[in-house]
């Protein structure tokens, strides 16, 4: 009796699925947003993690790398704390239902950190900039500097520093090169 099937040949194996790697921006590798300029124009001292309270739209356009901190800052009222001119670009599959840009963003901060912050801001020259936006478990954080501001010489001064730290490093590749 002869068989149907040829021995010779294997049978097809299937090849692994690969799993599509995710967002990095989503996955919390990197960050959805980052404000340059804040190092640049103030002095940061204390950082802390906030929470946001955004809608669905929000975070879908945020995930897709649509948000900009430049203009924004942090503002402390009536024991609660928000974001303002955080732009968070409209969703690209958003229907008339769609988020404003430009609007007001509650931040979800503890009592006793709120109470540390409303106590450092009040002193003359520091207010609350928002340096980062990333994931964490999915999860938008922001997180929040309490900054003096520079004046002219002193970003003169940061830069020079910053010049002569390149510099330094550079001979000392050199150097090691050798």
């Amino acid at each position: 009796m002869r068989s149907l099937s040829n021995p010779t040949v294997p049978a097809a194996t299937k090849a692994p699925v690969k799993q599509k790697d995710r967002d990095p921006v989503a996955a919390g590798a990197r960050d959805a947003a980052f404000n340059r300029s804040a190092s640049f124009n103030y002095f940061l001292t204390d950082r802390v993690e906030a929470g946001i309270a955004l809608r669905g739209t929000e975070v879908k356009s945020i995930r897709e790398g649509k948000a900009n901190l430049k203009d924004a800052y942090g503002l402390l009222k009536d024991g609660e704390a928000f974001l303002l001119n955080a732009h968070i670009g409209p969703f690209s599959h958003g229907n008339a239902m769609n988020h404003d840009s430009l609007r007001t963003r509650k931040l979800l901060l503890h009592k006793s950190e709120l109470a540390k912050l409303d106590a450092a801001t009040r002193q003359k020259g520091f207010t609350l900039i928002p340096v980062r936006l990333y994931f964490k478990n999915g999860r938008v954080k922001c997180e929040l500097a309490l900054a003096k501001g520079k004046q002219d010489w002193d970003k003169r001064a940061t830069e020079r520093n910053r010049e002569a730290d390149k510099e330094a490093k550079a001979a000392i590749a050199r150097s090691q090169r050798r």
